[in-house]
């Protein structure tokens, strides 16, 4: 898929989430509020009889005007113009809640002008399946310090919900489950964006590996048919010293090929079912082996590899070919990625019954955001359209696999522009008499 389209694909499917987004959250805000409303009325209508039974059972006269004040939003008090009896008042407002169907628990408290307090209160809770039932907590409940006065008035109780809001929501099931609905769609939208996202950035990776690819090949390649056509005049003939500079070519460049080649056969057979064939090597003498036969060449054969051996117990178990091919390219990538002369330094040292060995080197260094990424396959830091270094994006991913499969941890520290430094940590492996483990 083009850029252009991923681009246009997210752009269109970020719109459409945010557009359904808001008309959900829109719907059930506006749902919301009419059920807030719905309540509200209820409860005044229940309150507002509450208070006149409470006046026709004292035979008293009470004016309709402002009955019933909201004081904050689950907190109400009612005016009833005489004294109040306590046990009259549970039953009637325990009667009027079941008759209007408002299951919400609720405390009350009754004001007494006396002694200018709130002087009883009581919880009364609705479990689920059942009636209101009268639920005293504890003193702290039933004080008055739970429950404000009003001034405006000389006889009245007030009344709060402390489930309010949780009793309003409940009613709203069916847009919760559509709004969890609509989570999950968002979730999945997600991840095929990420998805989407992922595979076009696996696409160019491979697209630049093959390109690549294509180039290592093409050269030795190319470099062998001219070769070989210049063998093929009969003027070459007459010059043994001509002929063997160009088969000396060809047998180089062969090499390159089995080199490139064998770097992927590499990959694949870690890849698939890979087990190590285990036995014990003295890491100091392989990684004298390694720097001994690595060819410093071309613009880099100024530099230097050095080596700081200070383990002691220098015994691991491991497959010895690929422990090797992982120093080798952890060193030939210390040497690739120096813009300048190259200074690596192999260094070993014990701890906690582990074997380290680290590799340093004064090349360009990996970005933080690079460094998890660069053990993948074909992952390459991005530097452009143009790579500067030959290579596959293999080297790396291969080091990681093998340090996998032998349970080795691997680490990497780095800062551009100041080196890079590779350590792996093995086990240790006492040699026996016979000097191998």
């Amino acid at each position: 898929m083009k850029s252009s389209s991923v681009r246009w694909v997210v752009a269109l499917g970020v719109v459409s989430v945010v557009g359904i987004v808001t008309i959900q959250v829109y719907w059930v805000r506006k749902a919301f509020g009419h059920a807030e409303r719905q309540f509200n009325q209820t409860l005044y209508i229940a309150l507002k009889n509450v208070a006149t039974q409470l006046a026709r059972y004292n035979q008293v006269t009470l004016s309709d005007h402002n009955l019933v004040r909201q004081l904050s939003s689950n907190y109400y008090v009612v005016n009833v113009n005489s004294s109040i009896d306590a046990g009259v008042l549970a039953y009637y407002l325990r009667s009027e809640f079941s008759r209007r169907n408002l299951r919400v628990d609720y405390e009350y408290a009754i004001y007494d002008c006396a002694t200018d307090r709130m002087v009883y209160g009581d919880y009364v809770d609705f479990p689920e399946g059942g009636a209101g039932s009268s639920a005293p907590r504890s003193a702290s409940v039933r004080s008055s310090a739970n429950l404000p006065k009003s001034g405006q008035y000389t006889y009245y109780f007030g009344l709060r919900l402390p489930t309010r809001a949780v009793y309003l929501v409940s009613g709203l099931e069916i847009w919760i489950l559509t709004s969890a609905i609509l989570l999950v769609v968002i979730l999945f939208f997600g991840y095929a964006m990420f998805v989407i996202l992922r595979q076009k950035q696996l696409s160019e990776i491979q697209r630049d590996f093959i390109n690549n690819m294509t180039h290592e090949f093409k050269t030795p390649l190319a470099t062998i048919a001219l070769s070989a056509d210049v063998i093929a005049r009969p003027a070459a003939w007459r010059n043994p010293q001509r002929l063997a500079h160009y088969a000396a070519i060809i047998r180089e460049e062969n090499s390159r090929l089995n080199k490139q080649v064998e770097k992927v056969l590499q990959i694949a057979r870690t890849e698939k079912d890979f087990r190590p064939r285990y036995e014990g090597v003295d890491l100091h003498g392989l990684i004298e082996e390694v720097v001994r036969n690595f060819d410093l060449s071309g613009k880099h054969r100024e530099g230097t590899v050095r080596t700081d051996l200070r383990a002691t117990q220098t015994w691991t178990r491991a497959d010895p070919l690929h422990l090797a091919n992982v120093l080798f390219n952890l060193l030939d990538n210390a040497v690739k990625y120096t813009e300048g002369i190259p200074q690596v330094v192999f260094s070993t040292r014990n701890e906690h019954n582990r074997l380290l060995v680290s590799i340093s080197d004064n090349g360009v260094g990996i970005d933080r955001v690079h460094q998890k990424r660069v053990f993948d396959k074909f992952y390459r830091v991005p530097t452009g359209d143009v790579y500067n270094v030959k290579g596959f994006g293999l080297g790396l991913y291969y080091v990681r696999n093998t340090a996998a499969a032998h349970r080795w941890k691997l680490s990497l520290e780095s800062k551009p522009g100041r080196g890079s430094t590779f350590t792996l940590s093995l086990p240790v492996q006492p040699p026996e008499k016979n000097g191998k483990p």
